[in-house]
């Protein structure tokens, strides 16, 4: 295979001279390898297998050829150009890539077809086209119809076609292409190559050609990957912590569920963070409204699950937050190919709670051939600093820049009253700043209800079972709040580990939970219960060191003591208590 130059140019690709006048104004001075490597072949009428990711710059790959392909000299127009995507967001911005390439060309005419969009708008649109955009559904609809005719059609592109094949759209692929000429060119994308896409190309293609880019290093060379490791139950905090001391401008959050979804969006715009969320259960229009104000900055956080955000093609975002950990190595490529487009520098965190999620991006970055760093979780100290450095930066920019002529009055006014330069100086500072501290007051009030910095309002208790039990917070609230003791609503955070968790309760309720704690079991194991500093202290659940220096015999009298600690370390007991009732 002859390998193109790297440093290949689009004049040298020689472009219809009205494409390069938009891709010039598009901002493109170089292709991407793909588009290097697939023009060209495209161009000659092979038929072509294309592996590469998303974020490679493949839709300017395909595109360009087709739209050089299209008779607009037609007496009536047909559609010679059939492109399959699997979502209704990508049928969108492929729609709007090819409009961009084509707005110094006349007579090309894309229109976009998916489901969930009125029918007879589509309809009138498809009887002036000559190039389709759309999902393999509504494609089938409109066949059925009649509205959409492909006898003409001289070029099928079949994009991120494993992705199609994945979400059941097999047979309406094959259906699609064998209504169209045996003579058709067919071009298909796939990040992947599973045995399903291996028959769609043996049946629906001739002697293709292979082009495969080294998408991990396309990908995720201009990215910075790292991951956070947090307790079970913390993972929010964690990810607002992220936000308020990264402050990126346009940044997605990646969730598994669309239930998650929905609470992280509720709960970062409880924390003053404009989010919107985007999944399935969303209609057509509110999807479309949700990433028109995304891509125009309006809503700067977009909370999306992997299918919803297959569609997502924003070339400034500047963060990506993995809030689960990805369900595959793919779609953690997916996820953070979302960020350093087009040779732009991008950043990602990933969320892990727990020694098996570590190990779970460990085994990712293995696999897509990339480093993923552990970094600390800011703390609101980190933030303050962070804060600090970004207003002396805009202050120094205002010394540099600004007419301060009539502030330089008002500040001669308070020197004659006796005010020095250093205190009119801090007070104007912190009436601009003063939104900057509520957050960090914010943040704080947080950690405080949360029992996070061990607080005289709350205190820590350890229970010795985690995640290898499957003990969930609602067990663990479950158990606690059974005595009536305390409402779950009284409990602060809950941090589940592999074999231990600790929970933030009331410190005058503390003895008493740990008490009726006694004898208790989670998940249907025992637990053993004790407040955190004495087990720090004591070594209760036996830690390494512990284990290697007490035998069995000695933990279990530790354990045998623990009621004895209550009772005589901090609180009365319930059962003391009643007793001295009585005894009264």
């Amino acid at each position: 295979m002859k390998e193109i130059k790297k440093t290949v140019t689009f004049d040298e690709l020689k472009l219809d001279p009205l494409i390069k006048k938009a891709v010039d104004a598009m901002g493109f001075e170089n292709p991407t390898e793909i588009q290097a490597q697939a023009i060209p072949y495209v161009r000659m009428g092979r038929d072509i297998i294309g592996r590469s990711q998303t974020g490679t710059g493949k839709t300017m790959a395909f595109a360009i050829p087709a739209a050089e392909k299209i008779d607009t000299n037609e007496e009536k127009p047909t559609v010679q150009v059939l492109i399959m995507l699997p979502t209704r967001e990508l049928a969108l911005q492929c729609s709007d890539e090819i409009k961009r390439l084509t707005k110094f060309a006349g007579g090309i005419r894309p229109v976009e077809i998916y489901g969930g969009a009125p029918m007879d708008k589509q309809i009138t649109k498809l009887k002036r086209a000559n190039i389709v955009i759309g999902t393999p559904g509504r494609i089938m609809d409109h066949i059925r119809r009649k509205t959409l005719k492909l006898n003409h059609i001289k070029l099928v592109v079949l994009d991120e076609a494993d992705e199609m094949l994945s979400m059941g759209f097999k047979e309406d692929m094959e259906t699609i292409l064998r209504e169209t000429p045996d003579s058709r060119q067919t071009v298909l994308f796939s990040a992947t190559m599973p045995p399903s896409i291996m028959s769609i190309t043996e049946e629906f293609q001739h002697d293709p050609y292979t082009i495969q880019v080294n998408s991990n290093q396309v990908t995720l060379d201009n990215i910075v990957q790292n991951y956070v490791n947090v307790p079970m139950g913390r993972k929010t905090d964690a990810l607002k912590l992220l936000m308020y001391y990264l402050s990126p401008s346009l940044s997605i959050i990646f969730c598994n569920t669309k239930k998650t979804v929905d609470n992280v969006t509720e709960e970062l715009n409880k924390s003053g963070f404009n989010a919107e969320a985007l999944h399935g259960d969303l209609k057509q229009s509110q999807r479309t409204a949700v990433m028109d104000r995304f891509r125009s900055g309006t809503t700067p956080v977009l909370v999306a699950t992997d299918v919803a955000a297959r569609g997502i093609d924003v070339n400034d975002v500047e963060y990506v937050f993995n809030y689960d950990v990805p369900q595959s190595n793919e779609y953690y490529v997916h996820r953070i190919g979302r960020t350093g487009r087009i040779g732009k520098a991008g950043n990602t965190v990933t969320i892990c709670s727990g020694r098996r999620q570590v190990l779970a991006v460990t085994e990712i970055a293995r696999a897509v051939k990339s480093k993923i760093t552990e970094i600390p979780v800011p703390t609101s100290h980190d933030i303050r600093e962070k804060l600090n450095e970004k207003n002396i930066e805009s202050i120094e920019e205002a010394i540099k820049n600004n007419d301060n002529s009539r502030c330089a009055d008002m500040v001669n006014i308070l020197l004659s009253k006796g005010y020095s330069l250093f205190d009119i100086a801090a007070s104007a500072l912190s009436l601009n700043f003063k939104q900057n501290e509520i957050k960090i007051d914010d943040i704080k009030r947080e950690q405080k209800s949360s029992g996070k910095n061990g607080n005289a309002d709350f205190s820590k208790i350890i229970l010795n079972i985690g995640r290898s039990s499957h003990a969930a917070p609602n067990h663990i609230v479950a158990s606690i709040t059974e005595h009536g003791i305390l409402k779950g609503s009284d409990i602060g955070k809950i941090e589940i580990y592999d074999n231990t968790t600790i929970v933030s309760v009331p410190s005058e309720s503390a003895a008493e939970v740990i008490d009726s704690m006694y004898g208790a079991k989670v998940c249907g194991k025992p637990v053993k219960t004790q407040l955190l500093e004495a087990e720090r202290q004591s070594g209760f659940f036996g830690g390494t060191q512990n284990r290697k220096n007490r035998g069995s015999r000695n933990s279990g009298k530790q354990y045998n003591n623990r009621r004895e600690y209550g009772n005589k370390k901090t609180h009365t007991s319930r059962k003391h208590k009643r007793g001295s009732k009585r005894h009264d």
